[in-house]
């Protein structure tokens, strides 16, 4: 029997998030954040993409109490970032891995 789990969205205040955005917002600005996307390619899938056209993903999302920094934020590309949503990285390799399975299958 599988267990179904429901996201843990952490209690964050309307302006502890506006403040995270505006975080956001700066780092995009940054040249740290250009060098990042210079490489033209996404964090979780790998795929090449033009670097205006990848966005900035948070690793644990600001809903789930992440932060705007270095270190929790990476380039990805328009797809993977909207599938990823809030989800925690084991959460989003486990998504990955149903993904994968499922494709392998409808191949068959």
């Amino acid at each position: 029997m599988e267990i179904e789990r429901q996201p843990f969205i952490a209690c964050v205040s309307p302006e502890q998030l506006r403040k995270e955005k505006e975080k956001a917002r700066e780092l995009r600005r940054a040249q740290w954040w250009k060098r990042q996307t210079a490489r033209g390619e996404c964090y979780y899938c790998h795929k090449k993409v033009p670097p205006a056209e990848l966005t900035m993903d948070h690793i644990v999302a600001l809903i789930r109490g992440g932060k705007s920094t270095r270190g929790n934020t990476v380039p990805a590309c328009k797809e993977c970032n909207g599938r990823k949503k809030y989800l925690l990285p084991i959460e989003w390799d486990e998504y990955m891995q149903k993904t994968v399975k499922s494709e392998e299958r409808s191949e068959e």
